[in-house]
């Protein structure tokens, strides 16, 4: 990975002019998430970044959590993919830019990809791959987070896919849109999660899809 390109926090002057983007260096990144440290290690804690960048933020959430994985599940593969699609499957993201999007999405992805084959080598799955892509493809978001929508020709709400873990190796996945999100917890008053006990709002999905296998998540889109 091109540690220069993480470090740069300013690709140009009117990218800073047009849309306001300065990167979080790498030592802020870190004492920030140091506040949340106990968060960061949990492999299904959720985090979104609405304003992504290149993936600063979210790529150092997705080695610590990848860090926790190893050191509980690496003996077994199966444990480990299911675990390390379930870090994946946590993390989201926006962002106004194209390239940034893409280049967040690949740097993500190549976190992943690059622990996943040092650890199991030839037995490395394709479909544990593919899954891990089509999940970052929903995650990760070109949108405008102000707006609540996507950017392009033909703008639509943002939409965020939960990831569920169900029976060990099955997934559940619903889809919300950002804007519903937003708008019933501020009228609710309540948090999405809680793990204090709290009440907390639980949000009408906008669709819901069967369970499906961890490794075939992506067999959805070819539907």
């Amino acid at each position: 990975m091109d540690s220069e390109l993480i470090e740069k926090q300013v690709v140009s002057k009117k990218r800073v002019v047009d849309h306001g983007e300065v990167l979080t260096g790498r030592r802020e990144v870190n004492a920030m998430l140091d506040l949340v440290k106990q968060e960061t290690e949990r492999i299904d804690s959720r985090f979104l970044e609405p304003a992504c960048g290149t993936g600063n933020f979210l790529a150092e959430i997705l080695d610590r959590k990848l860090g926790v994985v190893e050191a509980r599940y690496c003996r077994s593969q199966l444990d480990y993919e299911r675990n390390a699609v379930l870090a994946v499957s946590s993390i989201y993201g926006i962002d106004i830019l194209e390239d940034n999007v893409q280049e967040c999405r690949k740097r993500l992805f190549e976190i992943f990809d690059e622990k996943y084959t040092r650890f199991f080598k030839k037995s490395a799955k394709e479909e544990c791959r593919n899954a891990v892509d089509y999940i970052l493809g929903r995650n990760i978001i070109h949108g405008d987070a102000l707006t609540l929508k996507t950017v392009g020709d033909n703008p639509k709400p943002i939409t965020f896919s939960e990831w569920s873990p169900v029976n060990g190796s099955m997934l559940k996945r619903r889809d919300f849109t950002f804007h519903g999100l937003l708008e019933h917890a501020a009228i609710k008053k309540t948090p999405l999660f809680s793990y204090l006990g709290d009440d907390v709002f639980i949000p009408t999905p906008e669709k819901e899809y069967p369970l499906i296998h961890f490794l075939r998540v992506a067999d959805v889109g070819q539907q």
